[in-house]
């Protein structure tokens, strides 16, 4: 079963770390309304998954195919970049011209930085730690991104983005957020939103259960957020993390923001061992629990949506994962809304 924390700061939040106001949905289906490549995805009834995890029903959301880049991510960096484009003005393609934007990613936030700084004409660099997979470096390079290795893991490389921008006036687009930095990352959560929205407009029903994957926790508040205002104090919301790198669960045990320790996990988008500030804050007020799942556990969802015909990674499946591992308070009434984030590496 699942290892589960309680929030205790559910509906509250944390008494020294202040939400940020002002996300607008309706502000991102607008801009999107406007890319010729952006439509919704599916929301896809899984029986089979529903009943070997004893559940009434599940229902995923289908992001694989997000703007032909494969992942919920295209709806983050590149929403963000839209954003500043639109504000210069002028011939779109040719507005951030000059401008550099540099990222440390796992894979996906650096495929959606590549594509909206190339569709904006502007350029990208990206850093990536030792432990991401190799084919995504060459992705990455086929979006027109310069690719740059450096660091055991994910926090290493964005340091070394960070150092970059600083030493090259380039601009700093992380999907984390920490003091001192926040505009940027709070577009990006914008942008994931749209998620949301289109679930809200897709499903019969209200689940009873959302279940969310978390890295730094950016697409896990934004959707918890933006479903809390359609839905209000139904659902349970839950977040799922590696226990190779548990950082929203052991920041809200501690009431901060915490790094955390652990070994590598085959969940390489979620193994993130620091939150970002700004979901730690939106997640503290919105989540019901914070849940982590073993290796072992996370493999076993993945095997069971490959099966189902529905194949994408560890990461991808973690809340599937979740589920399928067991939770208190989930039973055969239960009604069930999963996050599919991502397609599978070779793709």
């Amino acid at each position: 079963m699942a290892t589960a924390l309680d929030n205790q700061f559910r509906g509250k939040g944390l008494p020294e770390l202040a939400r940020m106001q002002g996300a607008d949905a309706r502000a991102v289906a607008a801009l999107l309304a406007q890319c010729p490549v952006h439509q919704a995805t599916a929301l896809i009834e899984c029986p089979v998954v529903a009943s070997l995890a004893g559940v009434a029903r599940l229902m995923v959301k289908d992001e694989r195919g997000r703007m032909g880049l494969g992942s919920f991510k295209a709806l983050g960096a590149a929403y963000a970049i839209a954003r500043e484009a639109a504000a210069v003005g002028g011939v779109l393609d040719q507005a951030l011209q000059g401008r550099t934007y540099v990222t440390a990613s796992a894979g996906n936030h650096g495929m959606s930085v590549a594509a909206g700084a190339r569709i904006f004409g502007a350029a990208a660099v990206v850093y990536l730690s030792h432990t991401v997979p190799k084919p995504f470096a060459a992705k990455l390079e086929g979006l027109g991104a310069k690719v740059v290795w450096a660091g055991a893991d994910y926090e290493a490389s964005m340091a070394a983005a960070s150092e970059a921008a600083d030493q090259n006036n380039w601009t700093l687009l992380s999907d984390g957020s920490w003091p001192g930095y926040v505009d940027l990352p709070f577009r990006v959560m914008e942008g994931y939103r749209q998620i949301a929205t289109e679930i809200i407009a897709q499903s019969s029903d209200v689940p009873t259960h959302v279940l969310l994957q978390a890295g730094v926790g950016g697409l896990a508040a934004a959707l918890a957020a933006q479903l809390r205002l359609a839905w209000g104090e139904g659902p349970q919301m839950i977040v799922v993390e590696p226990e190779a790198a548990p950082a929203l669960r052991e920041s809200i045990r501690a009431g901060r923001v915490v790094e955390t320790q652990g070994p590598v996990s085959a969940m390489g988008r979620l193994d993130c061992k620091t939150p970002s500030m700004l979901a730690l804050a939106d997640l503290a007020y919105d989540a019901d629990q914070f849940v982590t799942i073993t290796e072992e556990e996370a493999a076993a969802g993945t095997a069971a949506m490959a099966e189902a015909g529905l194949p994408s990674t560890p990461s991808g499946t973690a809340g599937i994962a979740a589920l399928l591992a067991g939770l208190n308070g989930i039973d055969a009434q239960s009604r069930v809304l999963c996050i599919l984030s991502e397609g599978p590496e070779d793709a």
